[in-house]
């Protein structure tokens, strides 16, 4: 349970710090190049931030489950599928608008 809790919560922040690099630092190299090779030069502060808040979701959401599980609660998967839900909406978007499809 409190393993559970620590390795969650330190994945979550994990996500969380990431996303914060992606959004506010343009660190895009953190990323798969294939994820943004088609971004043109003036989208890529619009590009960095849906990508950085959606990692940032999908680290809120893992950080949630953790807490769940440390409550010992059974339902864990609802914040863990509810912000991989979200933030993979959210990233979606973004390569779809902005690199022409997930792939490029």
């Amino acid at each position: 349970m409190i393993i559970g809790f620590i390795v969650e919560v330190a994945v979550g922040l994990a996500c969380i710090c990431l996303g914060l690099f992606v959004w506010l630092g343009k660190k895009l190299s953190l990323l798969h190049d294939y994820h943004y090779k088609n971004v043109v030069k003036k989208d890529i502060p619009a590009y960095a931030r849906l990508m950085g808040i959606g990692l940032i979701i999908c680290g809120i959401g893992i950080c949630a489950a953790g807490v769940v599980t440390l409550l010992d609660l059974n339902f864990w998967w609802v914040p863990l599928l509810a912000g991989f839900a979200a933030g993979i909406a959210v990233m979606g978007r973004a390569q779809k608008k902005y690199n022409g499809g997930w792939f490029g």
